[in-house]
């Protein structure tokens, strides 16, 4: 069974290998998925820590607010930030995957939706990784999305030409 840590690799290195990944099992990508899905929240959780500090330092009574709800405010952020990014994350990995079915379709090219959902799931990994890079320099989040797309979409291009022809008849 292929570990976790080289479908990272392969997925970011080697994009032609994303076509031969459509064979694994869905539980191994969607394990993948949440992966990425854990690195986008720790992220996040760790900005909303900061700024719930920065902003509590220029109000003096949300200071004392903060502080005596602190126990439930920060697992229920925790929580709510897991469940919006699984959500988005999935619903783009969905996307992707439709996008690639018509790519299929195009170049005449063997595949079902469930293939290319396993593809688009692992093309994600540069997205996800620029949208953090992008986030800590403090570059437009609206540059980041749309890189992130062009680079998913040439991903999914370049495992598309890997997919078995379909037979002429």
């Amino acid at each position: 069974m292929v570990k976790h840590s080289q479908l990272i690799m392969d997925s970011l290195v080697h994009p032609k290998k994303l076509a031969a990944y459509r064979l694994l099992t869905i539980g191994k990508t969607i394990q993948y998925v949440f992966i990425l899905i854990a690195v986008e929240t720790i992220y996040s959780f760790f900005q909303f820590l900061t700024g719930v500090t920065e902003t509590s330092y220029n109000f003096t009574g949300l200071t004392e607010y903060v502080k005596d709800i602190q126990w439930l405010l920060y697992p229920f952020a925790f929580a709510l930030l897991t469940l919006t990014t699984t959500i988005l994350v999935f619903i783009r990995v969905s996307i992707y995957a439709f996008v690639g079915v018509i790519l299929l379709k195009i170049m005449h090219r063997r595949g079902e939706y469930r293939h290319m959902w396993r593809t688009a799931a692992l093309a994600i990994t540069w997205s996800t990784l620029i949208t953090v890079l992008f986030s800590i320099l403090n570059i437009s989040s609206i540059v980041s999305s749309v890189l992130g797309i062009i680079i998913t979409m040439i991903l999914l291009i370049l495992a598309s030409t890997k997919y078995p022809k379909i037979p002429k008849k």
